[in-house]
């Protein structure tokens, strides 16, 4: 049977062996899907471990998503541009190969939940590996403008200059943020830590749009504070879990599965 596996350090709680099943059952795929915790200083050993024994394609969560792009011999261009990869496999000449599959992830749970991205005016708060991984399919849905925003404000910049020749792209600090937006996604780790990023409540309008790409039970705490400025559509990052993970099956397998069932398993698993 076909292996795959997600890698990351913790991962315990990954819910991509959980997804993936769902996917393969569906698909009608023989495949198996585990979750392997790297050392912190032996992800290269377990990856090329894992490809040398058979395995077919990987899955690469925090903290290895740099290091996983250092490896690759391939790199997709949406890959290249962010410096991280999210998904491995081997190609015929047995090179690996790197995707990122966040981003398309990210704009199918948006598209699944009706809120389009051309021609809006858009905010991402941070500009770490998470938010590299959503530039370049967000803009290829051309909106009116992106806007970065971190707490390094140079950080956003060199984003910027990296992203500047595929649409319309800019960086604002974060206390010059003074303008609502139409869509606001919190591309920082902080709702993790119960936290908010320092921002204006500004941003914020009634037609707002907020997404925050981390999860919980519940709101996140981001969300909630949204919530609470008036902003009346207020989503999470679980979507965006699945969407990312389909294109990746799609990559292996060469199918799409459906992702909405998934979805709503999860959703009422996490109630």
């Amino acid at each position: 049977m076909d292996q795959y596996a997600v890698v990351g350090h913790p991962v315990s709680h990954s819910k991509s062996p959980q997804i993936h099943a769902m996917f393969a059952e569906q698909a009608r795929q023989a495949m198996a899907y585990s979750a392997i915790e790297a050392p912190l200083d032996g992800f290269e050993e377990v990856v090329k471990e894992f490809f040398q024994q058979g395995g077919k394609g990987l899955n690469v969560t925090l903290p290895f998503k740099e290091q996983a792009w250092a490896l690759c011999q391939n790199l997709s261009e949406r890959a290249r541009l962010a410096g991280a990869v999210n998904t491995l496999y081997l190609d015929q000449q047995g090179q690996l190969c790197g995707d990122n599959t966040d981003g398309l992830g990210l704009v199918s749970d948006l598209i699944q939940q009706g809120v389009g991205l051309a021609g809006k005016n858009i905010l991402i708060i941070g500009a770490g590996g998470a938010v590299k991984g959503v530039i370049q399919p967000i803009l290829s849905e051309m909106p009116a403008c992106l806007t970065l925003s971190n707490r390094t404000q140079s950080r956003a910049d060199e984003l910027v200059s990296v992203f500047a020749g595929h649409g319309s792209i800019t960086s604002l600090a974060l206390d010059q943020l003074s303008q609502p937006f139409d869509l606001v996604i919190n591309g920082t780790s902080a709702s993790l830590g119960g936290q908010l990023p320092t921002v204006s409540r500004a941003i914020f309008s009634a037609r707002t749009v907020v997404y925050d790409m981390m999860y919980a039970k519940g709101d996140t705490v981001f969300n909630a504070w949204a919530k609470q400025q008036g902003v009346g559509i207020a989503l999470d990052g679980l979507g965006m879990l699945v969407e990312q993970a389909a294109e990746a099956f799609l990559i292996w397998r060469g199918v799409r599965p459906q992702t909405q069932e998934v979805i709503k398993v999860l959703r009422e698993a996490s109630a």
